[in-house]
């Protein structure tokens, strides 16, 4: 989904890669039903055989789809049946203590799956998935709910086969029928990305109990496996006589290992690890989800939560402002060791993070105007004098990735975008597009002169200080709509102030959090600030965030109101790419589709993941390859408690 931004503040890295679990039990029971599911399978072709004695050796040797404890989109997954834990993971972690963190704005929903309401920080750990993702794998998923999953050759469907185990938060078992369930609400009912998401699943099937069937519509969308293996389970007896559709607090019956104990509705959330939670002791559970308490207090300011943390009102905070990096965190508790500040590598794409233009508004319908206005924004001077350099600019959609376009198009790019040339622009075909730069000074007059001549071209022209229509005579005006927050503020200020250099009447639109975020469903600006992220295995969810048919569709992820038959055609071959090969070509096609198009200004990234810490925890030798991690440490105090009780 599209994520807010603020202040100089790149995004955390987004990824498909939850935090959250995944695992394969290799126990008798689960080998006996894969030893079972394999000489079924064994019985059926000979049964095939000698009702068909003139079936060729060849169609014999055809592969058979069989059970497997993970999957890989492409190649092999790196964890074999018999793993013990993830390599990132300390399976002996202790268990106990409390995390406290920061969130922003408010909250009024712990649902937040559907288009309502605002769902509460970490929410999403009320319920497990079918299946979870490695951290440090970019597209291999390993079975929690779901001990096998079985996938045919030919790639028309999938079946996952349930841990007979596996339990909701009120002791009753998880079943096939719980798995339909969650799938088919999700579609009915939750937020319209999730049928685009799942929009070329065609059959869901119960075929026993313990095992569910999703037929797809052909077999050339090879991401589908991977995602309904992140589908969350819903428990049907619960929601049998409730509303799913409906925003409140009340606390459901979930899946996963944490549920809530404590809420002051708008300000503090806390979640309690399931002592009974069944899925504990799964290789792949081991080492992760390792505090009693995750709690998150609420704050309205960002420099008003920075001043908590080095109060000690919370304990970590992960800081996506380049400035506040440098300035804010020189402390005592900082220098005796009490804090420390960890810049971590990260190896995911950035996401695109800019001034996106609401195309829905008649003005920014003209490229022109859409061009032009980029030349206004002086990333070299913000990043020097309110960020002390600490930003990267942005230059593409998949950018810090193999998918990142360069340079000009290759051989593979050209198969897909020749047939597309006069849809698209010819600068597509000839040029590396890279945002307008300006030499850190604050002079930028070559730039807002370029600005201009791109403008006249767009039918616009400067009289007096304004910037008038050719066909109307009215003068360019627009609102850039932002939450409340003086970073944020900070950061767009000089900004509109170039613009109105230009002779554009902008301003801006200041709301709270809550107002923001309903303005972005119903697509109700002019421009606005947001993060598109991007993970290292992008395919279903682009339909959402680019694709024509949701330019309208309120909630969706399209912001920018795209509308554009080439985008639409390369998004499609992202997703059913047939090779590797062809899927990084796509991405780089379509980036330049994109960036060529002008639909935002490109902002900036931070090139490292900045966590400033109390040190109060434990953690890993070994980090995870695609995420911080949090998830994997533990309580110091915990280890002491163990210690003390004579526990290794």
């Amino acid at each position: 989904m599209l994520r807010l931004s603020g202040l100089d503040q790149a995004p955390s890295r987004p990824n498909r890669i939850p935090s959250r679990r995944t695992a394969f039990v290799r126990s008798l029971t689960s080998f006996c039903m894969i030893l079972l599911s394999c000489f079924q399978l064994a019985q059926a072709a000979d049964d095939t055989a000698a009702a068909s004695p003139a079936t060729s050796a060849a169609t014999v040797a055809q592969p058979q789809a069989t059970a497997q404890h993970a999957w890989a989109m492409y190649g092999a997954p790196k964890y074999p049946a018999d793993f013990s834990h993830f390599e990132y993971a300390n399976p002996d972690a202790p268990k106990g203590g409390t995390l406290k963190r920061s969130a922003m704005g408010t909250f009024d929903s712990l649902n937040s799956f559907i288009s309502k309401g605002t769902p509460a920080a970490a929410s999403t750990l009320l319920y497990d998935t079918l299946m979870v993702h490695s951290q440090d794998e970019t597209s291999s998923i390993y079975g929690l709910i779901a001990q096998t999953i079985t996938v045919p050759p030919e790639r028309t469907w999938v079946e996952f086969g349930i841990n007979p185990n596996a339990r909701f938060q009120d002791g009753q078992p998880i079943t096939a029928a719980d798995v339909k369930f969650s799938f088919e609400t999700l579609i009915n009912k939750g937020s319209p990305l999730y049928a685009v998401y799942y929009h070329d699943v065609t059959g869901v099937e119960i075929k026993d109990p313990l095992t569910i069937r999703f037929t797809f519509r052909d077999g050339n969308n090879r991401e589908l496996p991977l995602i309904l293996g992140q589908l969350p389970i819903f428990p049907a007896h619960y929601w049998q006589d409730k509303d799913f559709a409906a925003a409140n607090l009340t606390v459901p019956v979930g899946s996963g290992a944490y549920t809530v104990e404590k809420i002051i509705p708008g300000r503090t959330i806390v979640y309690k690890r399931l002592d009974n939670y069944w899925a504990k002791d799964l290789p792949s559970r081991k080492g992760i989800d390792n505090f009693d308490h995750l709690s998150y207090d609420y704050y309205r300011d960002g420099d008003v939560a920075l001043e908590a943390f080095k109060a000690g009102e919370f304990d970590l905070r992960q800081e996506n402002s380049a400035s506040r990096w440098v300035t804010r965190y020189d402390i005592p508790a900082v220098h005796d060791g009490r804090i420390l500040k960890l810049s971590i590598p990260d190896h995911n794409p950035s996401g695109m993070q800019g001034y996106i233009y609401n195309t829905r508004r008649e003005l920014f319908q003209n490229i022109k105007v859409r061009e032009a206005l980029a030349y206004a924004y002086d990333f070299e001077w913000a990043n020097k004098n309110l960020s002390y350099g600490g930003l990267t600019r942005t230059r593409s959609y998949f950018m810090n990735s193999e998918m990142e376009s360069t340079g000009t198009p290759s051989a593979d790019e050209l198969s897909l975008l020749e047939p597309l040339k006069d849809e698209v622009p010819a600068r597509v075909f000839s040029e590396q597009y890279n945002p307008p730069q300006t030499d850190g000074s604050g002079n930028i007059r070559p730039q807002l002169r370029q600005a201009l001549r791109i403008l006249r071209e767009g039918g616009w022209e400067i009289h007096g200080n304004r910037l008038l229509s050719d066909k109307t005579g009215e003068q360019m005006r627009f609102e850039l709509l932002i939450y409340s927050d003086p970073g944020m503020e900070r950061t767009v200020l000089p900004y509109i102030r170039n613009l109105r250099r230009l002779g554009i009447d902008v301003e801006i639109r200041r709301v709270d959090i809550t107002q923001f975020i309903n303005r972005l469903r119903s697509f109700d600006f002019d421009m606005t600030v947001a993060v598109i992220p991007m993970s290292n295995s992008p395919g279903n969810e682009l339909r959402d965030y680019f694709n024509s048919a949701n330019a309208n569709v309120p909630d969706s992820s399209n912001l920018a109101g795209i509308s554009n038959p080439a985008v639409d055609t390369l998004v499609e071959k992202i997703i059913n790419a047939p090779s590797k090969e062809m899927f990084v070509a796509a991405c780089q096609a379509l980036d330049r589709v994109l960036l060529w198009n002008f639909y935002l200004v490109p902002q900036f990234t931070i090139p490292d993941t900045h966590i400033a810490v109390w040190d109060k925890f434990g953690r890993p030798s070994t980090l995870p390859l695609y995420s911080p991690g949090i998830d994997t440490w533990w309580a110091k105090s915990a280890e002491h408690a163990a210690s003390s009780q004579g526990n290794p």
